[in-house]
């Protein structure tokens, strides 16, 4: 069977798997739809919550940019774990404590307001909305070249698939689902990253791999070590040297920061934490998740090395002059039909080359543009392995773009119909009527979603990169002072919400859709990017919190008892298990 039929097996078989899960597990209750029950196992949850969490961004294009950017890429590496030692430590056991379904209803009764709620709900949405654009680009580019159809078409399809499991069963439906979709996607990027570690380093394990010799034509150690490879390659195609780093220090730091405090802050991920039976799970779950998450992480440099390597040999040939267009690998001529890859001839020598494209040599004046997303799910064809490890990586591809899709459409829907309709426009509602609007609000955000699939406004981790920094400028300051701060009220909370959000994202808009030209280290608030405004706009939160807290009036006496309880881990009830 061809590379085709086994997609369109191994892909099919795992829609059938989630598809028959969200059947099984139909969420009959808004507490079965919202956290499950609360009854999952914490082993269970921190699977489910490492999917949950590794999205398209992390499967997709995480490994594109270490490849692309080499040493500035870790930022990403960094960030996004070490938010999930935060998460564990300083909120994950406080809000299972607390027992509440969703952010936005703790930040509504810890800072006794309806308002505080309704700014927690819109900057809910408004992050959730700004990560699933990142999601719906991945599903449409891994059906573009997998299931070749258009990439529209490959955001419709994903989007039927997960409006049925999500609008279907809920949170109770989604945890399973992405438990064997955390199944899928690890195998599937562990597989070709084993298979390159073993084949140019003779190691099984990527991670030594890594930073082992490469072997020569006769399977012995070259001398070469990987990474001076890279090196070397990228310095004689004019990149700079791949260990190298080309941001300021400020400016690392308030990515990793940004990412860090994003993803203690992120909705979906923190709803996942309801859902296990005591305080104690929580933090158990939180230690499940990280080490189901640094299996993937700790391989996405091994990977992006080896990638990078057989990237620019299998394009420029083994004499680094270029490859004649006709004698081309088939993996160029496959992805040229999604459209992100380009080769322009410039110099007309009818030969395809990778470089800057401002050196000297002639042959480098062909420029060949590679999108940075593709370098996961092309590796399997660049290095030439079976045809089941491409479709493999497929299904693996669309598993993390799907299971976080699904996570952040439960926070939308759950937002409007528990939040905003039950908890403040519509609090006699039923349980039914509620759980009707849940899954109606599902239904519209999914449509959205698919807008922003179509329309994508950036490349995956970029666009979820500033998701990250929404979520530590917003909410990710009001729910840490909620929990440590008895003194914090609701004026000071909703101040420092309100002008976090809207510092960050008015300068994320300027410089990536007002005026991108201008989006350059120069004209850059102390030299900090988009990327890293986040960590600027949380500064600006807790500040301005602070400050209007002092002139406003005191806590009451009921809500520091209730914040003073929350600190102390026993005493919360045990959950229904299903």
């Amino acid at each position: 069977m061809g590379v085709q039929g086994l997609t369109y097996l191994i892909v099919g078989l795992s829609f059938a798997l989630y598809i028959g899960i969200a059947i099984w597990s139909r969420a009959g209750s808004t507490k079965e739809f919202y956290v499950a029950g609360g009854g999952v196992h914490p082993v269970v949850n921190g699977m489910a919550t490492a999917a949950d969490w590794m999205s398209a961004a992390s499967f997709i294009s995480l490994a594109g940019i270490v490849s692309f950017v080499g040493y500035d890429g870790s930022v990403y590496l960094m960030g996004w774990t070490g938010g999930y030692v935060l998460l564990a430590l300083c909120m994950a056991p406080y809000l299972r404590k607390f027992g509440k379904f969703t952010v936005p209803d703790f930040l509504g009764e810890r800072y006794y307001s309806q308002a505080a709620r309704t700014v927690a709900v819109i900057c809910a949405i408004f992050i959730c909305f700004t990560y699933i654009a990142g999601q719906m680009r991945g599903v449409g580019v891994v059906f573009s070249r997998f299931l070749e159809v258009e990439v529209d078409t490959g955001v419709y399809i994903g989007m039927a698939v997960v409006f049925f499991y999500s609008v279907l069963g809920g949170m109770k439906g989604i945890t399973y689902t992405q438990v064997a979709q955390y199944c899928v996607l690890i195998f599937a990027f562990m597989v070709p990253a084993i298979f390159l570690s073993v084949m140019m380093t003779g190691h099984i394990i990527p991670q030594i791999g890594f930073g082992a010799q490469l072997l020569d034509a006769a399977g012995n150690n070259s001398g070469v070590y990987l990474l001076d490879k890279l090196n070397n390659l990228s310095v004689d195609l004019g990149f700079a040297p791949y260990t190298d780093g080309s941001k300021s220090m400020l400016d690392v730091f308030c990515i990793t920061g940004a990412l860090m405090v994003g993803t203690a802050g992120l909705p979906h991920v923190i709803v996942r934490f309801f859902t296990v039976p005591k305080v104690k799970d929580a933090r158990v779950s939180a230690g499940w998740a990280l080490v189901f998450i640094a299996i993937m992480y700790t391989t996405v440099p091994a990977l992006a090395a080896f990638s990078r390597v057989n990237m620019i040999e299998t394009i420029n040939g083994s004499d680094q002059k270029g490859v004649a267009y006709e004698t081309a690998p088939n993996w160029i001529k496959n992805w040229e039909k999604t459209g992100l890859i380009k080769w322009d001839d410039k110099n007309g020598d009818g030969k395809i080359y990778y470089s800057t494209g401002k050196m000297e040599d002639a042959a480098s004046t062909n420029e060949m543009k590679i999108d940075n997303d593709i370098i996961v799910l092309a590796t399997p064809e660049i290095a030439n392995l079976p045809a089941w490890v491409i479709a493999l990586v497929a299904a693996g591809g669309l598993a993390a773009a799907l299971s976080t899709s699904a996570g952040l459409l439960l926070v939308i829907s759950t937002s409007v119909s528990h939040d905003l309709l039950k908890k403040n426009l519509m609090p006699n509602i039923s349980d039914k009527k509620e759980l009707m609007y849940a899954r109606l609000a599902a239904g519209i955000g999914i449509v959205i979603a698919g807008y922003f699939g179509v329309n994508p406004p950036g490349f995956v981790a970029a666009v979820v990169a500033f998701a990250f920094g929404l979520a530590a400028s917003s909410l990710f300051p009001a729910i840490i002072m909620g929990i440590f701060s008895k003194t914090m009220n609701k004026e000071g909370a909703i101040a420092g919400m309100i002008l976090g959000l809207f510092f960050t994202s008015g300068y994320i808009v300027y410089f990536k859709f007002i005026d991108p030209t201008a989006n350059v280290p120069a004209n850059w608030f102390l030299g900090i990017s988009p990327e890293g405004i986040g960590m600027v706009g949380m500064v600006v939160n807790f500040v301005v919190a602070a400050i209007v807290s002092k002139v406003t009036a005191a806590t009451p006496a009921h809500v520091q008892e209730m914040v003073e309880s929350i600190r102390f881990p026993k005493g919360a009830g045990e959950a229904s298990d299903h």
